[in-house]
């Protein structure tokens, strides 16, 4: 791509550090502030004096559970870091990470190996389009084996992973790779890493595989337009060793953000689409601080002083205090009164921000996370290609201590939803709870804290409540005619529908087949509202109804005595009646759970998961001594799994999991939970 012609833009970088918990993120964005001159002197994580873990949980805990943002201008070039969180559990806090920068960094703890976050981190940069650049750190720590880890990153993430620079002098110092044809270094030889390194960049430039083959070598210097092509395409992912404790690699992993990562002119064009419905068209946004403004809305903080701030991304043109701005769809702009880019917990205030540039704005209740800020009304359909986040489904159910406060807590939870995209609250369907559902245990006992802070006061929780569906599995018609006659103006409405089973997450479809008006329009939305609230509350155990086809063929209407609450009622009733003739059945969420453990546990881990309905589908290597067990169980039979893991393991196993489906519970299971729900019902 070309160069912005705007030098400020030119001088841009925005990375993103990401990857597994205790690779030493954190740290490495202090040693690089501290290398830059942003900060005095890199913090420590057991003091709490990091910039990113500026939350008092965060502090307490001793590890990230949100992104947070940094900056530091250092060689004319601006950097724009977000620090991201490594437990699964938050990958809704790491994810978007990706949305508002050019380059993903994704660090390896040298000690740990490659860990599935690694994994799963630089393959959604790579469906990102982003540049993406591997560190190993810790190089310092004792009994490593870098040549065995470097092969072990070549093996797993492909023969594109390629040594930017290797370690030296025991790991004291690195030494480059790419600038220098030789040199020093601990394992491997900087001559070779060199000459992969350039023959990898040649490749995406005929020229200059032509010069190479001619010369025999080409000026590093010479290469940043097919460097920037390669890293691109994913043709390279650089490799760099550092360790962010001693300082080894830091001031060259810095060199590198600077001199060979890309500006917001020479990553991929940002994914952004134009239009409504199914298929939207590609929208060509382009980093020129003159054109109109697009911004992204990539995280939410409900922050108790300057309230819901919203921190963005500038694709295109210039953000100004003082400027308006319309949130995506609305009529209304907003004015641009506090414009800022954060450092961890600090503000600092700016007049402009341009395409490349991370900032937020305050006190802007109607921003909201995904939301795109422009300045023109016809960009109202313009939008960036949605992350494919993974759905939560552990479900907690939450309530005040107190009677009165529920409006209260909901409150509090609807913004610490609004701040994580794998968060969902809901009110549940017949039952009157609020749920609550996250990624795992660890996110929700997060919640809760939060909660706690931000509420006052006491809640009572319930055990985890598994997102059980309903569906059917055959088709069958429904009757239900609604008529209700008190004094006054009576009550009419019938309804005739069939149901019809559909694939495996397909959802549900609504068929308006009524002929010769025996249903008229205006009361078909009525009807659809009558079955949607059947879907949402289920028939036969209580649980939402998922993929079904509902055909609305027939029915009555009074001239004078229907109205939509008859036709709502009527819909309703006749779906409950269509679902218990369809043969319904009960589903349950089947996740994919990858266990780390020791080599010696793997035997005792496979034998528990099979006795849990659980099914093993391989194992793989990770470090030394482990082994990666990888497989599917429901998700209803890993309640407290890291209790028994740790038994199992003498508390060194580690899990994690991941939605993969739906699919029939067992019928004794089925049973147990309609009939703990016809009780409630007799109860009640």
């Amino acid at each position: 791509m070309s160069e912005s012609l705007d030098p400020r833009v030119s001088a841009i970088r925005t990375v993103a550090l990401v990857g597994p918990a205790a690779a030493g993120k954190t740290l490495l964005l202090d040693a690089l502030l501290a290398h830059a001159g942003a900060i005095p002197q890199a913090g420590s994580i057991e003091r709490g004096s990091t910039v990113s873990d500026h939350d008092p949980l965060e502090k307490r805990l001793g590890h990230s559970l949100q992104s947070s943002l940094a900056h530091f201008t250092h060689g004319g070039i601006r950097v724009h870091a977000i620090d991201t969180p490594g437990a699964p559990d938050f990958v809704g806090q790491a994810l978007p990470a990706l949305e508002a920068t050019d380059t993903a960094i994704v660090v390896i703890n040298a000690q740990n190996g490659i860990e599935l976050m690694a994994q799963r981190m630089l393959a959604a940069a790579g469906e990102r389009g982003l540049a993406r650049l591997i560190v190993v750190n810790k190089i310092d720590a004792p009994e490593l084996d870098l040549p065995a880890l470097l092969a072990q990153i070549r093996d797993v993430f492909g023969k594109e992973c390629l040594p930017l620079n290797l370690p030296a002098d025991g790991s004291k110092r690195v030494a480059d790779c790419f600038f220098a044809a030789s040199g020093e270094a601990d394992f491997s030889s900087v001559a070779d890493a060199h000459r992969a390194l350039v023959e990898q960049v040649v490749e995406v430039d005929a020229a200059f595989v032509d010069r190479y083959l001619t010369d025999g070598d080409v000026d590093p210097k010479e290469l940043h337009a097919p460097l920037e092509q390669a890293l691109r395409e994913g043709h390279l992912i650089p490799v760099c060793f550092c360790s962010a404790k001693t300082g080894a690699g830091v001031s060259e992993l810095l060199a590198a953000i600077e001199a060979l990562m890309p500006n917001p002119a020479e990553g991929n064009p940002p994914p952004f689409l134009e239009g409504k419905g199914a298929e939207p068209a590609p929208y060509p946004a382009t980093p020129d601080p003159a054109a109109h403004v697009l911004a992204h809305v990539f995280k939410i903080v409900a922050d108790p002083y300057l309230g819901k701030m919203g921190v963005m991304r500038v694709h295109q043109g210039r953000v100004a205090k003082g400027g308006m701005l319309f949130v995506g769809h609305a009529r209304k702009p907003i004015r641009v009164g506090h414009l800022f880019m954060m450092q961890g917990a600090r503000h600092v205030d700016i007049e402009e921000a341009l395409p490349g540039d991370l900032c937020a704005v305050a006190k802007v209740e109607d921003i909201a996370f995904d939301a795109v800020l422009h300045d023109a009304q016809e960009d109202e359909h313009i939008f960036l290609k949605p992350l494919d986040f993974p759905t939560p489904v552990h479900g907690l159910a939450i309530s005040p201590a107190r009677r009165g406060d529920e409006q209260k807590l909901w409150e509090v939870l609807a913004r610490l939803v609004d701040e994580d995209p794998c968060l969902r609250i809901e009110q549940a369907g017949e039952t009157h709870q609020t749920l609550v559902y996250g990624l795992g245990e660890l996110h929700l006992r997060l919640l809760l804290d939060r909660v706690r802070e931000l509420y006052k006061g006491e809640v009572v929780t319930q055990p985890p409540r598994i997102a059980y569906r309903e569906t059917i599995s055959a088709p069958a018609e429904g009757h239900y005619r609604h008529k209700k006659q008190s004094g006054g103006a009576g009550q009419f409405g019938e309804v005739y529908l069939r149901i019809e089973p559909l694939a495996r997450g397909a959802g549900f479809e609504f068929v308006d087949a009524v002929k010769g008006g025996t249903i008229p329009g205006q009361f078909m939305p009525a009807v659809e509202k009558g079955v949607r609230s059947a879907l949402a509350s289920g028939v036969i155990a209580g649980y939402p109804l998922v993929d079904l086809r509902v055909v609305v063929y027939d029915g009555k209407h009074h001239s004078v005595d229907s109205k939509e609450i008859a036709f709502v009622t009527a819909g309703r009733r006749a779906l409950m009646e269509a679902v218990r003739e369809a043969r319904p059945l009960v589903l349950e969420p089947i996740v994919q759970v990858e266990i780390t453990a020791p080599d010696a546990s793997i035997g005792d881990i496979t034998g528990d998961l099979a006795s849990r309905r659980g099914q093993v589908n391989g194992t793989r290597a990770a470090v030394p001594g482990s082994l990666v067990v990888q497989g599917l169980a429901p998700l209803a039979e890993l309640a407290s799994y890291q209790t028994r893991l740790n038994a199992m393991t003498a508390g060194q196993g580690r899990y994690t999991l991941l939605l993969s489906h739906y699919e029939a519970v067992p019928p004794n299971t089925q049973t147990t939970l309609v009939g703990a729900y016809k009780a409630g019902d007799e109860d009640q």
